[in-house]
């Protein structure tokens, strides 16, 4: 889970509800100027606990879509907490001049649950929740799949598995028209 989001900068300050009616659209027009050959898409997050499961949900629709670059972190092969500075050695060395969409689950205000929000820069994968891994990614994706302020310790038992399936839908054909660069 990537780090509290309410007080970063964001790639044109550009962020959306994951039900607005063109946030497909919206996604795939951000990340058009930043779309190339020369790109990968890394889906970080486990299927272990809905609310992580936001990034490997994406990456098993981009793999179903056939984009036309490499994809880390599905639900048969998730990227997370364990095997991310392996997954990140393996992207230097295979993919070196790659630009890296990461993309994450996180949590933020409560008004914000169910936004997605990019930006350019790295994600950094578990500070939400106190892990220390390394920051990846040139544009980050993140889902806002929780609040901060739930009393609990551990508030990803509360997620709806629906909202963050209609979440990662959004995201992965956001990123397919994207890469496309379609309309």
């Amino acid at each position: 889970m990537s780090e509290q989001v309410e007080n970063s900068v964001f790639l044109d300050h550009f962020g959306i509800n994951n039900n607005d009616t063109f946030s497909e659209d919206e996604i795939a027009k951000a990340l058009r100027p930043y779309a190339d050959e020369q790109c990968l898409v890394l889906c970080i997050g486990t299927d272990k606990y809905i609310g992580d499961c936001l990034g490997p949900l994406v990456g098993t629709y981009l793999l179903n879509h056939q984009i036309p670059c490499p994809v880390f972190g599905t639900l048969d092969m998730p990227v997370h907490a364990i095997n991310l500075k392996n997954a990140i050695k393996e992207i230097k060395v295979k993919y070196p001049d790659h630009m890296i969409i990461a993309i994450d689950a996180c949590l933020g205000s409560e008004d914000s649950i169910g936004n997605i929000q990019l930006r350019t820069g790295a994600i950094h994968p578990g500070k939400g929740v106190g892990k220390k891994l390394p920051p990846v990614g040139d544009i980050s994706i993140v889902g806002i799949v929780d609040s901060t302020e739930h009393s609990s310790i551990f508030p990803l038992y509360n997620i709806r598995l629906g909202m963050v399936i209609q979440m990662a839908s959004v995201i992965a054909k956001g990123i397919c028209a994207g890469l496309k660069n379609e309309g």
